[in-house]
């Protein structure tokens, strides 16, 4: 009973803060949640730019898939910088996986990045959600 009684008076207390008063909003308040907004945005383009390196990785193994039932001995069409080159199927076997394993490296170095700016983010809206409770919106 004890205890149910203290979830009461804790919801009626927020009830009455977000009814009645407002709470100040201090320099530091804002900063945090600029800070929030700011790696909000910065998730956004890291997942964004993760997304696509899943897509290239996906694309690379199903070209190497594809160039696995070619024969060894024909030339095959290999993009370098804005132009192709005729390559031996091997030769451009080992390109893509090296091209795959380069992708496997960023990927991985974009998502220790987002944890990093995730736990930030999580930091900053328990200080935030302290402060100000429900009359602050976080979530994304």
């Amino acid at each position: 009973m004890d205890n149910m009684q203290r979830r009461m008076l804790t919801k009626e207390d927020e009830a009455t803060a977000a009814a009645g008063e407002d709470i100040q909003v201090r320099r530091e308040d804002q900063e945090k949640i600029n800070r929030f907004s700011s790696l909000h945005q910065k998730e956004m383009a890291l997942e964004e730019e993760l997304r696509g390196k899943v897509k290239e990785k996906e694309d690379l193994e199903e070209i190497s898939g594809e160039l696995e039932l070619v024969d060894e001995e024909e030339k095959v069409p290999y993009q370098i910088g804005d132009c192709f080159v005729n390559l031996p199927q091997p030769e451009v076997l080992e390109l893509l996986t090296a091209s795959t394993e380069t992708i496997d490296t960023e990927s991985d170095a974009v998502k220790e990045k987002l944890g990093t700016v995730q736990e930030e983010m999580e930091s900053l809206k328990k200080a935030l959600y302290g402060r100000f409770g429900r009359s602050i919106n976080l979530e994304t």
